[in-house]
């Protein structure tokens, strides 16, 4: 089941994706993909729904983050040895979890807007988890239960902001417009091994990542299991797992995103996003 939230920014309404990749409203159902509606028991009873007896959302509406109300926003970083070999880092002893502001959150082909002052907006395509019940003091063997479904996300990133400000990343990391997500929310029965899933990423058409979530350092169930020592996990909250390797910061010398950049990106089985970098003046 691919769930999906569709509108102007403040107004999305809640809809599901059909057999033919049309846009079904559930407005009538459910009045948002969010809290609730995300525990196991909300899922089932959209999945019991017949999708062709939902009403077509005509036209080509604005595509909304697959998913509202997250509480927090949490990533992992150097979560791929050969992203963090290109950075000149190794890879950490135990995950590097850092918070994104959930004011980042957009729709998947909303601008990127890059920030004021900024000379090292970069991008980094990555797999989301969305969390369907509440996780806490959960063990590997039980995490799986906790995940209401799966997204693309590129984690776009200042990258002096981040390394040449001092303090932690999260204030290279949480500029509006740099969390976008979806276009869907796919459920686990569609993805049946998250550690299998082909990804990739081109600026201007230009192939800068591609890679797969086999070669993560630490895979989904670990960091649920892992993330739920230190704070609950709760309907809602996004797990961004990390980039492979083709960040603008990685090349010689390093590229990075400008005013007119287009920026599209996909994984296997979640779909693709689409962003124009402007420039906030």
């Amino acid at each position: 089941m691919k769930l999906l939230r569709y509108g102007a920014v403040g107004q999305e309404k809640p809809a599901m994706l059909d057999a033919e990749g049309r846009l079904r409203d559930l407005s009538k159902h459910v009045n948002d993909i969010a809290h609730e509606v995300l525990l196991p028991a909300g899922l089932a009873r959209l999945a019991a729904l017949d999708p062709q007896s939902l009403p077509l959302v005509e036209g080509s509406p604005r595509i909304g983050a697959c998913v509202a109300g997250s509480g927090k926003f949490i990533c992992i970083g150097l979560n791929y040895s050969d992203h963090a070999a290109e950075t000149g880092a190794t890879v950490p002893p135990e995950p590097i979890v850092f918070l994104k502001a959930t004011s980042a959150i957009g729709g998947p082909n909303d601008v990127l807007e890059i920030p004021r002052g900024s000379t090292k907006t970069d991008w980094e395509v990555e797999l989301g988890v969305v969390i369907g019940k509440t996780a806490k003091y959960v063990s590997e063997a039980d995490a799986m239960d906790h995940v209401a479904g799966y997204c693309l996300i590129n984690d776009v990133s200042e990258r002096a902001f981040q390394t040449e400000r001092q303090g932690q990343w999260t204030k290279g990391k949480s500029a509006d417009t740099f969390g976008p997500i979806g276009p869907w929310l796919v459920t686990p029965d569609e993805v049946p091994d998250p550690q299998q899933l082909d990804m990739w990423l081109e600026v201007n058409g230009v192939r800068r990542q591609s890679g797969s979530t086999a070669t993560m350092v630490y895979g989904v169930r670990y960091l649920i299991a892992y993330l739920s020592q230190f704070m609950s996990l709760r309907p809602g909250d996004i797990i961004s797992t990390g980039t492979p390797p083709g960040v603008g910061m990685g090349f010689k010398p390093p590229v990075y995103l400008k005013r007119g950049d287009v920026v599209t990106l996909g994984i296997e089985g979640l779909g693709t996003q689409r962003q124009v970098a402007t420039q906030f003046d």
